[in-house]
């Protein structure tokens, strides 16, 4: 009698087990910790949390809030690590000595006169001049998903249709959507999509200093890495795609990041405002989805609002039915290896080796610097945030989500063990031979 109890509620477990298997579909099952004598570990420590004593503090909670600035980043309240690789990378002449763009808020920004933006000197992308070896094409017959600005309210429903098509996307992500939005924020990374940056605050990159360039990408990146279980992205995409050769080279030289663009817009930012229709979207993907497939597309999307979201799903069925494979944005780059983040397993060679992707720095952490990226079109959808009070914060912070990242990843090998069916018969007889 035992076993017949015992079976609906083998097969219930299953079906919860598997269910947990399919939602975390894209995380690996390794830890993401590096050691502390890390290239990694200079810019963002991830203390081990069976040696250090400290209790990370949940993703959401007043305390894990308090460690993130509540606006623009102060440069000079930023980690000294940070600081000490720009000014590495400008003493080796790494960083090209070009002046900060300026210009009233939702228009391009512009270069002081004798200065020309379309220049080898400058290559600003918002002015279409492709830095050599960025990324804002997909490879023939690739359809690179990705959203911008998330996480945010109408990032649920996005969610939600991805989770129903099997899909997984590049969240492009700010950092201050993600203090305010932690639960959204969770919510994708627990769904397996891919993190990259899309800075703190979405300013005009080349409008920014040196230093607030590295803010804006440090604390984008130290707040998602401590919020994902210690994932450092090594994607970034700029807001408007405004970059040029110094922004570029203070993502590569600093943080080893690779600047993703696309090669069409959407324009679904503006659909608040009036400034375009879901007709006129779905227009414009109808004549992207049906023309020719070399080069593959990078389509810039939203999940600012409830109608940039629906604008996706109304061009999906296009998608599939004109014969695109759909990746994650960064899947798509021609890469060794296509992870969208620097520290994470690579099933043939072991770890990343960040030491070959940062450039030398202070106290003997060596490493070379990796290509730069791209840039040809612009977005010139405004900021969401405003500015407020600033927080100064530890770069040493980190959460409990690693622990939860743990425990999926020993259930993951669990799972692993056993050959998996939709009714959970092999693991059925599995227990059931334990008795």
């Amino acid at each position: 009698m035992f076993p017949f109890v015992l079976l609906p509620l083998i097969i219930f477990l299953s079906s919860v087990i598997a269910h947990e298997h399919q939602a975390n579909r894209r995380l690996p099952s390794p830890t993401w910790h590096h050691s502390l004598d890390h290239s990694l570990s200079y810019l963002f420590r991830r203390e081990d949390p069976d040696d250090d004593g400290v209790e990370y503090p949940d993703v959401g909670s007043p305390e894990w809030t308090s460690k993130y600035p509540n606006g623009p980043p102060n440069p000079t309240q930023m980690p000294s690590a940070w600081m000490n690789r720009l000014k590495a990378a400008v003493a080796a002449g790494k960083i090209p000595a070009i002046p900060v763009s300026s210009g009233p808020a939702n228009t391009n920004p512009t270069y002081p006169p004798g200065h020309d933006p379309t220049s080898h000197e400058i290559c600003s992308a918002t002015y279409k001049c492709r830095i050599d070896g960025d990324i804002w094409d997909s490879p023939s017959n690739i359809f690179g998903l990705g959203f911008d600005d998330g996480p945010l309210p109408p990032s649920g429903k996005l969610y939600d249709f991805l989770m129903q098509n099997n899909e997984v996307a590049t969240n492009f992500v700010i950092g201050l959507n993600i203090r305010q939005n932690p639960d959204m924020f969770l919510r994708a990374y627990r769904e397996g999509h891919d993190l990259a940056v899309h800075t703190y605050t979405h300013p005009h990159m080349t409008t920014q200093t040196n230093e607030q360039v590295v803010a804006e990408l440090g604390w984008s990146m130290q707040i998602i890495h401590d919020s994902a279980g210690g994932r450092v992205p090594k994607y970034w995409r700029p807001p408007y795609g405004d970059t040029d050769l110094r922004v570029s080279a203070i993502a590569r030289e600093v943080f080893g990041l690779t600047c993703i663009i696309w090669n069409h817009d959407t324009e679904d930012w503006s659909l608040t405002s009036n400034g375009t229709t879901l007709q006129a979207i779905q227009n414009s993907m109808t004549q992207w989805l049906t023309g020719p497939k070399e080069p593959g597309l990078i389509i810039l999307e939203h999940e600012l609002s409830d109608q940039s979201v629906q604008a996706f799903l109304n061009a999906y069925p296009l998608i599939k039915s004109n014969g695109w494979t759909i990746k994650s944005v960064v899947q798509t780059a021609n890469d060794t290896n296509p992870s969208p983040y620097h520290n994470a397993p690579n099933t043939l060679d072991g770890p990343v080796p960040v030491e070959d992707i940062l450039p030398p720095q202070p106290q003997s952490k060596t490493s070379t610097s990796s290509t730069v990226s791209s840039t040809t079109s612009t977005d010139s959808h405004s900021s969401v945030l405003t500015a407020s009070t600033i927080t100064s914060s530890s770069p040493h912070a980190s959460t409990t989500a690693a622990h939860a990242n743990s425990a999926f990843s020993i259930g993951t090998h669990l799972i692993a063990a056993a050959t998996w069916s939709s009714t959970g018969v092999v693991l059925t007889y599995f227990l059931l031979s334990c008795f």
